[in-house]
């Protein structure tokens, strides 16, 4: 059984969804502080000029230790109609277009309230539109109390995991000799970015995966998948 727990993100890249891809479970790591300034609420896509970002705006005054559950998205902006329109100008004359905005854009036009369930609602279709079979689930759905890489670990045994497969970075905080002694073994993504061709040219890697679907459509999967396998 082999698990990979990621926090929602908006939009997410290739490199999440090869990581869905690769597992047997998914976790949603959704009962975790908010972190600014990162992946929860944006995310990048392809322009002319290189790339632009996407942020989802969300309610932050007074509220420095809120969660992903309770971080509400800010409505009082047009945030729809420029993501839309942004998307709608830079991928307009791609391949793909016609087949995935309007799918897009109705999930975007939803009135949501909670960053996290637009995030899982995207990805989830998002996963389904690639051809991804992985199950998932939501960490708050699994009643563990653990912080931290305690949570990662106890996460992995509710769900009797045998491999975790993680991001590079989880090397600074997770015990692997921790997690041997409840028989997991730690498996690091170690992602190599495929390219492909774009709608501009000179190939701009960590795009958000509509980027590679506009693009390449039915191809995508095959694509995302052409790295190097885990260890």
């Amino acid at each position: 059984m082999r698990v990979a727990i990621l926090q929602p993100s908006y939009l997410p890249w290739v490199g999440y969804f090869d990581q869905i891809a690769k597992v047997d479970q998914f976790v949603f790591l959704d009962d975790i502080q908010f972190t600014r300034r990162d992946w929860r609420n944006r995310n990048k896509i392809r322009t002319a000029e290189g790339w632009s970002w996407l942020t989802v705006p969300i309610i932050q005054k007074n509220r420095f230790a809120q969660t992903l559950l309770e971080t509400q998205i800010d409505s009082s902006s047009n945030w729809r109609t420029k993501h839309l329109n942004a998307i709608r100008h830079n991928y307009i004359k791609t391949e793909f277009f016609d087949l995935y905005f309007p799918k897009i854009e109705t999930i975007i036009n939803k009135d949501w309230d909670l960053l996290v369930d637009l995030c899982l609602e995207l990805t989830e279709n998002l996963k389904n539109w690639l051809s991804i079979s992985t199950p998932t689930i939501r960490s708050s759905d699994l009643n563990v109390s653990e912080k931290k890489g305690d949570k990662i670990l106890a996460l992995c045994r509710k769900l009797e995991a045998t491999h975790y497969l993680t991001g590079d970075l989880a090397k600074d905080y997770l015990n692997e000799s921790e997690f041997l002694s409840y028989n997991v073994r730690l498996e690091y993504h170690n992602y190599k970015h495929p390219s492909y061709l774009q709608r501009y040219p000179e190939f701009v890697p960590y795009m958000s995966i509509i980027d590679l679907l506009f693009n390449q459509g039915e191809k995508s999967l095959e694509i995302l998948k052409q790295t190097q396998p885990s260890s």
